[in-house]
């Protein structure tokens, strides 16, 4: 007896351990294979049976989550992402002019679609273009980094723990959007007033005297065939920067029908599976092309999670957080620290529980604080790290310490936004 409660909290402590840290030392494990493989153990000591494990796992969630990167696939292979952007760019070529751009482009693009898959498109685009321009690329890659997680506030699509949100409080879409949107675009301009404190080499106007080569300035870095547009039989990227017109126009025609199905209060997973699966009718595109673009490790990483939390209130660890409830200070601040020592995703799984369903303050400070906790630190969410492995994969390189210089005074400023916004 004594001998399985020391296996079951071994195995449970062990496997958040390892959800924090990101891996386990000698052995090749990601933060899905240790969610999945820590659930496994734990069915196996007998916490739960399988049927139950099963039963927990938010089928909403992970629909919304799945339906949501394939819409976005569709509208990274029709070149929307990068479309968005040029047109942006074609009014500024300023050091300060592209800073304030990729801010509100990645920011705002962020919000309606995720903001991981903003990182991953915009990362190659940005060091395109400050090597085509002559720029440091660090204080842009900051700001790409920090407005897709400070943007992604804005919604309950915008983000993988939003989504989570959505699903367990259901709040409206619209109502979701007009408390928090608020804070997001204020952050944004928060966030191109400390870069220009820290980086006096973007407070320039004038435009830069070195034209990029391609035509809008936007080619993406060679071997980036994931931004291209499809070529007109749909299995390879085209030839220069064209828009691949009918993918475009239908992902722009289903995607804005999702919108407006999200703006009528209509049911969030529903409507973004019906989107998915008309986008999914196609006879251009192999739809293994578009698999490939869903983050597999993510789904498998929430269903872990739904699990392990499960596991956690079944064994009452959830008892010292509850005093957090009582006071929005102390609820935020629990929130910061979980979300930057397990990261955000597990720390609103393990805190959900907690908060009533129809308590909307908490879940908003809730949805914004686990969020925004992300930009403290470069390993304080996802996007920070994509950005980062991006970018070196690139030859550039972005420290630790770079980013947290940046990253504690953005933190700081927007959380107390929000307390203050939302309180």
């Amino acid at each position: 007896m004594i001998f399985g409660q020391f296996a079951i909290y071994g195995v449970l402590g062990l496997t958040y351990l390892g959800l924090a840290v990101g891996y386990i030392p000698g052995l090749r494990m990601n933060r899905a294979t240790i969610a999945l493989v820590g659930s496994a153990f734990l069915i196996a000591l007998g916490v739960l049976n399988l049927q139950e494990a099963w039963q927990v796992i938010d089928a909403n969630t992970i629909v919304f989550l799945l339906s949501m990167m394939v819409v976005n696939a569709n509208l990274a292979y029709a070149g929307f992402f990068r479309r968005s952007l040029s047109v942006l760019l074609s009014f500024t070529r300023s050091p300060l002019g592209l800073l304030i751009a990729f801010t509100f482009a990645s920011g705002i693009l962020s919000a309606f679609f995720l903001n991981d898959t903003l990182a991953l498109i915009f990362t190659p685009l940005t060091l395109s273009l400050t090597r085509s321009f002559k720029l440091n690329p660090i204080p842009y890659l900051l700001a790409v980094a920090g407005a897709t997680n400070v943007g992604s506030v804005a919604t309950l699509s915008g983000n993988p723990q939003n989504i989570l949100i959505g699903s367990f409080s259901g709040i409206p879409y619209l109502d979701f959007l007009r408390v928090l949107a608020p804070v997001a675009l204020t952050g944004l301009v928060i966030q191109v007033g400390l870069l220009w404190l820290l980086y006096p080499d973007v407070r320039s106007t004038q435009p830069c005297q070195q034209l990029p080569t391609a035509s809008d300035g936007l080619r993406p870095a060679k071997g980036d065939g994931a931004e291209r547009p499809l070529s007109s039989d749909g299995l390879r990227p085209a030839k220069g920067d064209r828009i691949y017109k009918p993918l475009f126009n239908k992902s722009l025609v289903i995607t804005t029908g999702l919108l407006i199905a999200f703006a009528l209060g209509l049911p969030l997973a529903e409507s973004a599976l019906v989107a998915a699966s008309l986008l999914l009718i196609t006879r251009r595109i192999k739809p293994q092309r578009i698999l490939k673009k869903v983050d597999w490790n993510l789904l498998v990483m929430f269903s872990g999670l739904f699990i392990l939390t499960r596991v956690t209130q079944k064994l009452n660890l959830l008892q010292p957080f509850t005093h957090a409830v009582n006071s929005p200070v102390s609820f935020l601040g629990v929130t910061v620290i979980l979300s930057n020592l397990i990261s955000n995703v597990p720390a609103v799984l393990l805190l959900q529980p907690l908060i009533p369903r129809a308590d909307t303050h908490f879940w908003l400070l809730l949805a914004a604080g686990s969020t925004l906790a992300g930009n403290l630190t470069l390993f304080g969410s996802v996007a920070n790290l994509i950005v980062v492995e991006a970018a070196a994969d690139l030859g550039y390189r972005l420290t630790f310490w770079e980013h947290l210089r940046f990253g504690v005074p953005l933190t700081l400023s927007t959380l107390i936004l929000v307390y203050l916004w939302v309180h």
